[in-house]
């Protein structure tokens, strides 16, 4: 049964990756995530009022109750699939393979949900598209991807800021998610999310937009440190395996300059292999002997990441197998 499981979970996998290619996001009030959101503002608009104490305390509380929430409704999901696919693999027949297929379809919409390639894409292509038109509109796409200011970025801070956040996205909405999909199925996938959605809302150091986020949002930035400490790392790997090739020791070099202790890793692999300079103004600049992007440097991270994500894929449904055929050993 645990090979069954696999190849079904490796499915599952395959098929969310290509309704994410050929179908992209769902409308709005029909996606998960902005479920999620909705439930994180909620809870948020009442902690970040609260005194330093109180607020880490129930900051930390509502990350857990929707963790478990979330877990909880993947795994039920992802119960359904298997109890259906043991009754198919007793007893083998058209209308119960039927019903297995019809099981795995929401699963795969719904890992789907957990992740997003193509619209981080096509993301970070706008902003190139607009800086062809204007700086001014360079800048304002750009903010749609970005919470820093970025009224008073040059045309190459621009290029630099939209590349870093392909290289830093690709791992949350990517990487990440599918590494906990192999680990733990549909619920690690969906706890990983509302765990880096809770991080993206409420994990700001000091005071952001009016409020301060400094204690209500500790918890949830440092359990999303926590869960994306490895894929951030198989992310730069994977980064350079689709380059052919990187020096480690450099790339660990200038994965530790920023602030961040993930985020550095993706952003160094890229402008490592495409041989540019990446920085955030006074803060940390990642190889700094590399040149200015240009636009054409643009389609090439792009191009660089969507042969990550079709590495990724295969090496996650063997893994899967692998695990299955050690288990029923």
């Amino acid at each position: 049964m645990a090979v069954h499981a696999a190849c079904m979970l490796g499915v599952v996998l395959l098929l969310a990756l290509w309704i994410d290619k050929h179908v992209g996001e769902p409308p709005v009030r029909m996606h998960p995530v902005v479920w999620i959101g909705g439930y994180l503002r909620a809870c948020g608009s009442v902690t970040v009022r609260c005194p330093p104490a109180p607020a880490f305390f129930l900051g930390a509380l509502a990350w857990w109750v929707g963790a478990v929430m979330v877990g909880a409704i993947a795994w039920g999901i992802q119960a359904l699939v298997f109890w259906q696919l043991a009754g198919y693999v007793k007893a083998p027949t058209w209308m119960a393979a039927i019903d297995t297929v019809l099981l795995a379809l929401p699963m795969a919409w719904l890992l789907k949900c957990m992740l997003s390639w193509r619209m981080l894409r096509e993301e970070v292509g706008a902003v190139e598209l607009a800086l062809g038109q204007s700086l001014e509109a360079g800048r304002e796409r750009l903010s749609w991807l970005v919470s820093r200011d970025t009224t008073q970025l040059t045309e190459s801070q621009v290029r630099e800021s939209a590349i870093e956040s392909l290289a830093e996205n690709f791992n949350d909405s990517v990487v990440a998610p599918v590494f906990w999909f192999v680990l733990f199925g549909l619920p690690g996938a969906a706890v990983y999310r509302f765990s880096n959605t809770a991080d993206a809302m409420w994990g700001y150091r000091g005071v952001y937009r009016g409020k301060n986020w400094e204690w209500a949002g500790k918890w949830a930035a440092r359990a999303d440190d926590v869960l994306s400490w490895m894929p951030a790392r198989l992310t730069a790997l994977l980064l350079a395996l689709a380059a052919r090739g990187l020096p480690f020791h450099a790339l660990r070099i200038e994965a530790r300059k920023t602030p961040s202790p993930n985020s550095g890793w993706p952003m160094a692999a890229m402008a490592l292999t495409l041989g540019i300079s990446l920085g955030k103004p006074g803060v940390y600049t990642l190889n700094p002997e590399g040149r200015a992007p240009e636009a054409a440097d643009t389609a090439l991270a792009q191009r660089l990441a969507s042969k990550a994500v079709s590495s990724q894929a295969w090496v996650a449904v063997l893994s899967m197998l692998l695990m299955a055929l050690v288990a029923a050993a």
